[in-house]
C-alpha cells in the first residue's frame, strides 16, 4: 500500500508516509481518519514522509486538490520529509493552499522534522 497512516500524541499528530505513486483509492482511505482526527483534536500537525514517493494518479490529484480546498484550516504545522528535488519544491507550492506553517526536511534530517513536528 502506497499510504500508511500512523497516531502519536493521542491523535494530536498524523505520520503519512507515501511511496510509490497515490490513486484516488487512498484518498477513501485517508481522508475519513484525517476527518475523523479532526473532529476529536481540532488542528493536526501532520509528518508527511515521502519515502520513494513518484507522485499521483490523475483521480488523486484531483482527490488532493478537494482535500486542500476543504481542509484549507486543519492543519497547525506540516513536516514534509523528502529526497528529490520536486519534493522540496512541493513544501513551497502547497503554502497557498493551508493555513499550516510548512517546513521541509531532507530524510537525513527526519528526527528534526519529528522534533519540530512535536513541539510545543
Amino acid at each position: 500500500m502506497p499510504l500508511q497512516l500512523n497516531e502519536e500524541d493521542n491523535g494530536k499528530i498524523l505520520v503519512v508516509h507515501v511511496s510509490g505513486k497515490l490513486a484516488k483509492a487512498d484518498y477513501e482511505h485517508f481522508v475519513p481518519e484525517f476527518e475523523r482526527l479532526v473532529k476529536q483534536n481540532g488542528k493536526l500537525r501532520v509528518l508527511f514522509d515521502m519515502a520513494d514517493f513518484h507522485g499521483w494518479d490523475a483521480g488523486a490529484l484531483w482527490e488532493d486538490t478537494l482535500f486542500g480546498a476543504h481542509h484549507f484550516s486543519d492543519i497547525e504545522r506540516l513536516a514534509m520529509i523528502g529526497e528529490t528535488k520536486w519534493q522540496k519544491g512541493m513544501a513551497t507550492f502547497c503554502k497557498p493552499f493551508t493555513k499550516a506553517t510548512i517546513r521541509y526536511f531532507d530524510h537525513s534530517a527526519a528526527a528534526e522534522a519529528r522534533e519540530w513536528i512535536g513541539a510545543k
